[in-house]
């Protein structure tokens, strides 16, 4: 199996209630939430899927896979 050569995240930043607000890539971009999800749109970011909330708003989510370990919310924080 060859691996995924697209861009992957590995670290979040979270606003004061915990929600992601912007999200470091494996080559080191910094992606606020809504350049995120076009990235995750387009095809771009290997681990994660959008979403359709409760609320009709597009998310980022990772790709279900059983290992809590890599959930983007368990994902190492940065500083801008």
């Amino acid at each position: 199996m060859a691996l995924d050569a697209r861009e992957h995240f590995i670290a979040v930043q979270k606003n004061g209630d915990g929600d992601l607000t912007a999200f470091k890539t494996s080559s080191g971009r910094i992606l606020n939430y809504d350049q995120a999800k076009q990235e995750v749109q387009a095809g771009a970011i290997a681990g994660v899927n959008l979403f359709k909330g409760r609320d009709g708003e597009m998310y980022i989510r990772g790709d279900a896979d059983g290992d809590p370990t890599n959930n983007l919310d368990a994902l190492p924080r940065f500083d801008a």
